[in-house]
């Protein structure tokens, strides 16, 4: 027999492991009452007694409750339908015509896109400036992984994954003016008119000799804009398939 715990050979009649030590009896009760406890507590469920990461992950992303109500999985309906409608205007809108920049979630991201700058502030001016790209994608991330393991709401985390994609079509045209400094900045400046540093793109892809690729970099925010859209469409739609099987 093998051990369970270090995997040394043992004899087949022993009742310890002569390598690491453990009583073979006292180890399998431990196990089957550990698993007993997860089996029987809801909560834990999406724990993989069995060691199968994939399962414990298909268990975390596609969790579902046992009854849904009505009225809440109407809401994520019509959420779910907003947020499909809003995202084929960003994709179908061009970079030039800042249609992320016009609309509301732009308010909604700017705080965080600054408060980046701030928390950041204390290190290399680089990192600095990259700060506020770097907040305004952290708070939607945060968002998602504490509805996926903080309140198990699979829906609400397809919805913040959509926001990290939003967040991508609102950073593409700040990299995208990076040399034409015609895009209106924080305190009614205009990147042109504005000390060099003020235009975060500008001085990031100036410092890292990468300005003439700001167009490429540009489109490249909107493919990863699009496919995370994508994957919180699918994502998010299959979790209400389950729902709906699930309503009460």
């Amino acid at each position: 027999m093998q051990c369970p715990k270090c995997d040394k050979s043992c004899v087949d009649t022993a009742t310890e492991c002569r390598n690491c030590g453990i009583i073979f009896s006292k180890f399998y009760k431990k196990l089957e009452e550990k698993t007993k406890r997860q089996l029987d507590n809801p909560e834990v469920k999406f724990i993989d007694t069995t060691g199968n990461n994939l399962r414990s992950l298909k268990q975390l992303l596609f969790y579902t409750e046992e009854e849904v109500n009505y009225v809440v999985f109407g809401g994520r309906l019509i959420l779910f339908t907003i947020i499909l409608i809003y995202g084929v205007k960003f994709c179908f809108a061009s970079i030039e015509s800042n249609y992320a920049g016009k609309s509301f979630l732009h308010l909604v991201n700017l705080p965080f896109h600054e408060a980046g700058h701030v928390f950041l502030r204390p290190f290399p001016r680089l990192l600095t400036s990259l700060g506020g790209t770097i907040g305004q994608l952290a708070m939607p991330l945060t968002c998602m992984v504490v509805l996926l393991l903080q309140t198990r709401d699979t829906f609400g985390a397809s919805v913040c994954l959509w926001w990290v994609g939003q967040n991508f079509f609102d950073i593409a045209p700040y990299i995208n003016d990076a040399r034409s400094l015609s895009l209106p900045l924080v305190g009614g400046n205009v990147g042109f008119r504005s000390p060099y540093g003020f235009h975060d793109w500008e001085f990031i892809l100036s410092e890292t000799g990468l300005l003439s690729y700001d167009h490429f970099l540009a489109r490249f925010a909107v493919g990863i804009g699009i496919f995370l859209f994508l994957v919180a469409y699918s994502w998010g739609s299959w979790i209400l398939i389950r729902q709906y099987r699930n309503l009460k």
